[in-house]
């Protein structure tokens, strides 16, 4: 009898003890349901564009960019995966092309031309940028896994503080940082969609590089930013 009652005793607590680690793991799930967030860090690499360019103007080598920052992810479903994401970023980015921006005179008014037919050895500018992501965020992710699909679209707004026009021909340079004709607020609109790992990336600048006063001869200058390639997401 006590054998038989020592068996019963032993299963009970068995049971109890598999009920409450069952609980635990319960309320643990549906805290870290209730908390956990998605790719809060960005990192992407891309190849750059310039549209709605001049007559002449064309780019030359290889144009790229360098972006990375942080998005606040704010679900705003129960499952989590319909969120709402603004955040912080820097981009760095390098046009190569045949825009040639230069002044007249030492410290003279901005002048654009195009090198078509000239020999020289680089021309480019570059950008440095403070960006504000706003994005919508559709994924299939879980909390115990960062292998799904995602689809984030938005917009981009950004502050060029840097530029830097550099020439460099075959018996001169010409450096210019100061360019009142840029517009430095950007506007850009975004897609990025993938799965797990890789996730392709889509950037449109929705207002022009240059304002109104950039011409060469009477035609405006202009020039909208496209950008293809890679982000990756970290938590």
């Amino acid at each position: 009898m006590k054998k038989i009652l020592l068996i019963v005793y032993c299963g009970l607590t068995f049971c109890i003890g598999l009920g409450q680690e069952s609980k635990s793991d319960t309320v643990k799930e549906k805290t870290l349901d209730s908390l956990y967030r998605e790719d809060q860090f960005y990192i992407g690499i891309t190849y750059n564009l310039i549209l709605n360019r001049p007559t002449d103007v064309s780019q030359s080598g290889f144009s790229g960019g360098l972006h990375f920052g942080f998005v606040r992810d704010m679900p705003i479903n129960k499952r989590r995966n319909v969120a709402f994401g603004l955040g912080l970023g820097y981009s760095v980015n390098v046009y190569n092309n045949n825009l040639l921006v230069g002044e007249e005179g030492d410290a003279g008014p901005t002048v654009f031309g195009n090198l078509r037919g000239v020999d020289f050895k680089t021309n480019r500018f570059t950008t440095h940028l403070f960006e504000a992501p706003i994005e919508f965020r559709w994924r299939t992710s879980e909390p115990d896994s960062h292998k799904f699909y995602r689809i984030y679209t938005g917009l981009r707004l950004g502050y060029l503080y840097y530029f830097k026009s550099n020439f460099k021909g075959i018996d001169s340079d010409i450096t210019r940082t100061k360019i009142d004709e840029l517009n430095r607020l950007r506007f850009g609109a975004t897609f990025t969609f993938g799965w797990n790992t890789f996730n392709f990336h889509f950037y449109y600048s929705l207002n022009s590089l240059f304002d109104s006063d950039a011409v060469i001869g009477t035609e405006k200058v202009g020039i909208n930013t496209a950008k293809v390639g890679l982000v990756f997401y970290l938590l």
